[in-house]
């Protein structure tokens, strides 16, 4: 991975170790950036086919990067948007099982409807806690990040698909947003019903992009009411003949965002998502090994056998302070601090935040 590290400019001013804030700008997509923008300011209105074909282009990569069908993919600015979007369209009274303390945008949005809301809480059993509550609650819909944005527990989704199996009727929800890039996904073989995400985190494309794919069972699960001219492709027989994905773009969509997105899923591409997978699991074994063995771990996060990228240490306020001051990129989440580690991240850096944090015991 040290070749492509060099297009990280940040890399050379610290430890970046919070790309589940945001993920890094690197040199090959600025370029193409600037050059996406010198088009449009030479060419104006002459941009209009180009900025289609860019939208076009970035729908196939998304259903071929993450295997799910071309018309099931919808391009969203973010997930907030596009899961309000959607839960309009759910009945309302449904049995709903959500994770306590999940992301707010998450359970917010079905908080602040008319749903019969169940919760778990999450723990180093949370699988079987979730298979006994949907049987006895009934739940209808279940509702999950892949990847807690406090301390970076991880769903599997290979049990997602065993839990549809049990239970077919199942509607599975799951936000991506600090999953999607961190490693390799099967969307039609992972039984989620479901996947949104923003793509400003781990698949490193900026702000004001992201997607939502859909199984062919869930278009039967809502009834979406969002319409506009760009959701017909600007055709006016085609108002009562547009496909389900398309309800979720009613608007113009932006080629340089939505671009960004798609040359960062071919950049991702052309490193492997194979090698970007086992480097990650790498570094989460070895900061799971390392700060468990410094007692920072919560003793839920040490008992699970996969993990993520995303770590939540306790530290103080004079902990973070001094991990900032030895120029350590992190965040305060919660009670504590959490780090996080991308493809770009090695195994020597998390060696000399280890370093670090002794130096403060």
């Amino acid at each position: 991975m040290e070749k492509f590290r060099k297009e990280f400019p940040v890399l050379r001013k610290g430890i970046y170790a919070n790309t589940a804030v945001y993920g890094l700008l690197y040199d090959s997509l600025l370029d193409w950036r600037q050059e996406h923008d010198l088009d449009f300011l030479l060419y104006g209105s002459d941009m209009r086919n180009k900025t289609l074909q860019v939208l076009s282009d970035t729908r196939d990569t998304i259903g071929h990067f993450f295997n799910c069908k071309r018309e099931n993919v919808a391009l969203i600015n973010n997930f907030s948007t596009g899961l309000n979007v959607l839960l309009e369209g759910l009945t309302p009274r449904r049995k709903v099982l959500l994770f306590k303390n999940d992301y707010p945008s998450l359970n917010w949005a079905f908080e602040n409807r008319n749903f019969d809301i169940s919760y778990v809480q999450m723990d180093a059993n949370i699988e079987e806690l979730m298979t006994e509550t949907i049987a006895k609650e009934q739940i209808e819909v279940l509702a999950l990040s892949l990847v807690q944005w406090l301390d970076g527990f991880f769903i599997d989704p290979d049990f997602l698909k065993r839990l549809k199996e049990q239970f077919p009727n199942l509607v599975i929800i799951a936000d991506g947003t600090q999953f999607c890039g961190s490693m390799e996904f099967d969307f039609d073989a992972s039984g989620i019903d479901v996947l949104g995400a923003s793509a400003y985190k781990w698949l490193l494309a900026g702000y004001g992009n992201g997607f939502m794919l859909f199984s062919d069972r869930a278009k039967e699960e809502f009834s979406i009411s969002s319409i506009g001219f760009n959701a017909a492709n600007g055709d006016f027989d085609k108002k009562n003949n547009i496909r389900f994905a398309k309800l979720f773009e009613p608007g113009h969509l932006s080629s340089l965002s939505f671009g960004s997105l798609k040359f960062s899923m071919d950049y991702f591409k052309k490193i492997g998502m194979d090698k970007i997978t086992a480097h990650n699991r790498k570094l989460s074994e070895k900061a799971k090994s390392e700060f468990h063995a410094l007692g920072l771990l919560d003793e839920k996060v040490g008992r699970r056998i996969q993990h993520s990228t995303i770590f939540n240490i306790k530290a103080d306020e004079a902990t973070f302070q001094h991990l900032l001051s030895n120029d350590v990129f992190c965040a305060q989440r919660g009670q504590g601090v959490r780090l996080s580690f991308h493809f770009y991240n090695t195994e020597d850096e998390i060696d000399q935040i280890v370093k670090i944090l002794k130096t403060r015991r």
